[in-house]
């Protein structure tokens, strides 16, 4: 199979396309026929060096959500047979024309989706859903905040805070990725290149954060939080060391936490999975919450995609296309 190669530590241009062997599934996996996979900050890290896969994960392949055609199953797979539209989470491996994963990892593709849609979902929505609602624990009415508000992360968040009846605010690095938020449901914005969101959203009333940035953001996360607000980090894009004030984590009795998705076993992801299949996928069917894709790549341009994610000039998600199936 062709697949992109990560063949050192370093730039985009490390990318390179190259001849692997086709895998074969395990007892409990289905061999899938990629269509489309997504391109995520994860991947970006580890072709960087800065992002080690786990255990069994694919070492210099990246990618970490596909969608396809079920080319072939183990003989322990129960739910889905040769032929099955699906889309996947994976640990690593998804820029590549077929992958591996155990069965309960994947999804059917909901309709009205194609499969470049059903590509950027995966890896979004179960950050999402885990994060903001499980460990968050946003309910109706509550006001959220995510900072990163036109990333895939942010769009997703948006929509399904909203659908869930919650308020959203986004903190985003410019005019036009705002109004984007806004045309998503998002009930306002903060520019944080031209103001201070600590000002601007002081005596907003802020129940749950979704953090992306780190850093300096942390002090100003707890200021802006009400009483029993939680704080959660799925990534510290600015920095990962912050000061903490005990004293206001006391009087304000915020909760603390944080995540990484892709070295958790797949009993958890399984889960999720289940979750995820019941309280998400009959929004997208009723039109409540759709993935939106800014750009597509052929496969064998990754590194422009790569490119692409580390310019911040997106809004939504960057997809790769193997171009040697059809996308319908």
């Amino acid at each position: 199979m062709k697949a992109v190669i990560i063949t050192s530590a370093g730039p985009p241009n490390v990318l390179k396309l190259e001849e692997r062997p086709d895998p074969v599934p395990a007892a409990e996996e289905v061999l899938i026929r990629v269509i489309a996979a997504g391109v995520n900050r994860p991947d970006v890290a580890q072709r960087q060096g800065n992002y080690p896969p786990p255990a069994g994960a694919s070492v210099d392949i990246p990618g970490l959500e596909v969608s396809g055609i079920i080319e072939a199953c183990g003989t322990a797979v129960k739910r889905y047979k040769k032929g099955d539209r699906v889309c996947a989470l994976l640990a690593g491996g998804g820029y590549a024309a077929l992958v591996t994963v155990v069965e309960g990892q994947c999804l059917p593709i909901p309709e009205p989706l194609d499969f470049v849609a059903a590509a950027g979902l995966p890896e979004t929505v179960f950050t999402v859903w885990h994060n903001v609602f499980q460990r968050g624990k946003l309910k109706a009415g509550e006001t959220l905040l995510i900072h990163g508000g036109s990333s895939g992360i942010g769009i997703t968040t948006i929509q399904l805070a909203k659908a869930f009846g919650a308020r959203v605010v986004v903190t985003v690095g410019s005019e036009d990725k705002g109004e984007a938020c806004l045309k998503l449901g998002a009930d306002c914005y903060i520019n944080y290149k031209v103001q201070d969101f600590e000002e601007a959203l002081s005596g907003y009333g802020i129940d749950v954060i979704l953090d992306m940035i780190g850093g300096s953001y942390f002090e100003k996360n707890v200021n802006l939080l009400n009483s029993d607000g939680r704080l959660v980090f799925i990534n510290a894009m600015a920095g990962h060391l912050a000061q903490l004030d005990i004293r206001k984590i006391m009087q304000k009795r915020i909760s603390i936490s944080g995540s990484t998705l892709r070295a958790r076993d797949s009993g958890f992801k399984i889960a999720l999975a289940q979750e995820i299949e019941k309280q998400v996928w009959p929004l997208i069917k009723d039109g409540k919450f759709k993935p939106v894709i800014y750009k597509t790549f052929p496969l064998a341009a990754a590194a422009d995609a790569h490119e692409l994610m580390e310019s911040s000039t997106h809004i939504g998600k960057i997809i790769l296309l193997n171009e040697q199936v059809p996308h319908a």
